[in-house]
């Protein structure tokens, strides 16, 4: 069977876009999601984003994100620009478009060619919004966690995902495919987490690399940029209201904390190419 797919990416976070509206999510979305990503055998990418009917009165679309290990992801922030990014050329040419996701209903709004702004909604740090246990039940700011034997200071948020962000001095000079697993994995994180190892620049630049639940280390995260920035402001290293520019692997996004924890991201959407598989 032939699949018409796209390929789109933020800021280097790639996955394979399929157009669901009609015919709904395949069945076997976690097997395909696992084909499909496997670089350098088959498309290759971070895992598939589905672009699905919307089930919000009004909304344009509903996106469900499948990993490359086939498990199913609740928010992606490079994602959702890419899904506005697909439907506003194909057809949905609407300057703001609301959009469905497990995380509840997304405003983006177009901001220019190919850049989309994302009201990415209120952030928390209370371990039952994580979840996380064995941690207490105050909010999760610059506390202890050890990992392999390893003390580390961490500021744990959830954005619609969980994330665990720690502070480094140099980013670039971490194994990341050695501690990575343990963070994902640890028994204080019953659904997994997502881990942002953070350096800090000035107060409004920081260097940022992830090691995300499902997919390894990635390029790029949406979530784990406004988790990064939100866990910062927590710690008084950026300032709340002012944009704070985050440098990826694969690009930079620009995120904002409002009133209320509310967080905006601003960042590039690119179609790569299309295609058809044979699945």
């Amino acid at each position: 069977m032939e699949l018409s797919f796209t390929k789109m990416q933020g800021c280097a976070n790639d996955y394979i876009y399929l157009d669901c509206r009609t015919a709904g999510v395949p069945e076997n979305i976690a097997a395909l999601s696992e084909k499909l990503s496997r670089r350098h055998f088959s498309i290759g990418a971070d895992g598939i984003i589905c672009i699905c009917a919307p089930r919000t009165a009004g909304a344009d679309a509903m996106m469900r994100i499948f990993n490359a290990d086939g498990s199913e992801g609740r928010m992606c922030g490079n994602g959702i620009r890419c899904v506005a990014e697909w439907l506003y050329t194909h057809g949905v040419q609407k300057e703001q478009l609301a959009i469905d996701t497990l995380s509840g209903l997304k405003t983006v709004t177009r901001r220019g060619e190919g850049l989309w702004q994302v009201e990415m909604g209120a952030y928390s740090t209370l371990p039952a919004d994580l979840p996380a246990v064995n941690m207490g039940g105050a909010p999760l700011v610059d506390v202890p966690l050890e990992v392999d034997d390893n003390l580390w200071r961490v500021t744990c948020i959830n954005v619609g995902n969980p994330h665990c962000v720690t502070v480094v001095p140099d980013v670039d000079a971490l194994r990341l495919e050695e501690i990575g697993p343990a963070f994902e994995h640890h028994a204080n994180f019953p659904e997994r987490i997502n881990t942002e190892f953070v350096q800090v620049v000035d107060a409004t630049h920081l260097k940022m690399r992830v090691w995300e639940r499902g997919s390894g280390e990635t390029w790029a995260c949406g979530t784990g940029t406004c988790a990064t920035v939100a866990a910062m402001t927590e710690l008084g290293i950026c300032p709340a209201g002012e944009d704070v520019h985050v440098q990826l692997r694969g690009g930079e996004l620009t995120i904002r904390v409002l009133p209320g924890n509310e967080l905006r991201m601003t960042g590039a959407a690119e179609t790569v190419c299309e295609g058809t598989a044979e699945v």
